[in-house]
């Protein structure tokens, strides 16, 4: 959504192997981007419940995003928060989905990246297989939003990852990204969201499977959407009530806790209204540490479920913690 983008996207097709979420095409940032810092691909899932419903986190893989992305006006607060979190630009970005396992539906929020964001992602059908599940068997999805980190496993190469699923969107995303005339009017480097918008999702629309929704409507027993727009004009959050607990998956309302979660007036320049975003970013932050309900944020440290709470002017998370209690196989 940024100019700064528009050489990275100008030279990179939309297929090719090219870490499009850092900011700068320098040749340094992409070294780093591909350096790889395990030999090996983590486990990729962690299960939790929520009252009765089973929820599986699932990761696409990390990426490292440079904090030159971030608006604010206070590049030192922005420093200190990054050093109080021992962590420095570019920060190692998680790209995660979840999948919802209700009596009769298999429900995945979101996608993944697939090959469009280079060769550190694309692990969400991985790790849905070693989590005992296989694309085929996915009911339904609910996407958050159209941008490509969440849709783009839709697709690989011309095949349907998921053919027996229906997809669940908001109206205003598929309209706004789906409609010729708004990429006319987008910048150079927003243009590559409309075309892997084409790419990646429209196949769906033409088979049949995509099931517009229009704001906050319950989808299945349990889940509902909430509208979040900001990041982008049909940007929508899902709750799931079992029980008496609660868990709202959360999309892009964050792109980096290090530094949004003690100030989450900082905006990110893939926000197509950054001022919209960090309203509802507000809104939602103080909504949840004050009714203490869990929340799945897509690019939150994995597994990326926690709680929040207010700490002096800002926030604090508090993951859930990792529960390994299944009786050793005899």
């Amino acid at each position: 959504m940024i100019k700064r983008l528009a050489p990275l996207y100008a030279a990179a097709s939309v297929l090719a192997l090219t870490t499009v979420l850092t900011v700068s095409a320098t040749a340094p940032l992409l070294a780093q981007a591909a350096a790889s810092k395990i030999s090996k691909s983590q486990a990729g899932f962690v299960r939790i419940k929520v009252g009765d419903v089973e929820v599986t986190a699932l990761s696409d893989g990390t990426i490292p995003v440079d904090t030159g992305l971030l608006i604010t006006d206070h590049r030192r607060d922005l420093e200190k928060n990054l050093a109080r979190s021992f962590v420095k630009s570019p920060v190692d970005t998680t790209v995660n989905a979840y999948l919802i396992k209700t009596s009769d539906k298999l429900i995945l929020v979101d996608t993944g990246t697939a090959e469009l964001f280079g060769p550190s992602l694309g692990k969400l059908p991985a790790s849905l297989h070693n989590a005992g599940f296989e694309p085929e068997q996915i009911t339904d999805i609910l996407l958050t939003h159209i941008h490509t980190d969440h849709t783009g496993g839709l697709m690989e190469g011309g095949r349907r990852v998921y053919p027996k699923a229906t997809v669940h969107v908001e109206r205003k995303e598929v309209d706004f990204w789906l409609n010729p005339a708004n990429k006319e009017k987008a910048s150079q480097g927003q243009k590559v969201f409309f075309d892997q918008a084409v790419l990646k999702f429209k196949p769906y629309v033409d088979s049949g499977q995509v099931k517009p929704f229009d704001g906050a409507v319950e989808l299945f027993p349990g889940i509902h959407s909430i509208p979040a727009p900001g990041h982008t004009p049909g940007h929508t959050l899902y709750s799931l009530e079992s029980k008496g607990e609660k868990l709202v998956f959360w999309g892009d309302v964050f792109h980096m806790g290090e530094v949004q979660f003690p100030d989450p007036s900082v905006a990110i320049q893939f926000d197509v209204d950054p001022h919209a975003a960090e309203q509802m970013r507000s809104r939602l932050i103080a909504d949840a540490a004050e009714k203490h309900y869990l929340v799945a944020p897509a690019h939150v440290w994995f597994p990326g479920v926690g709680h929040i709470s207010r700490d002096g002017q800002g926030y604090r998370w508090y993951p859930v913690s990792y529960v390994n209690d299944a009786p050793t196989a005899k």
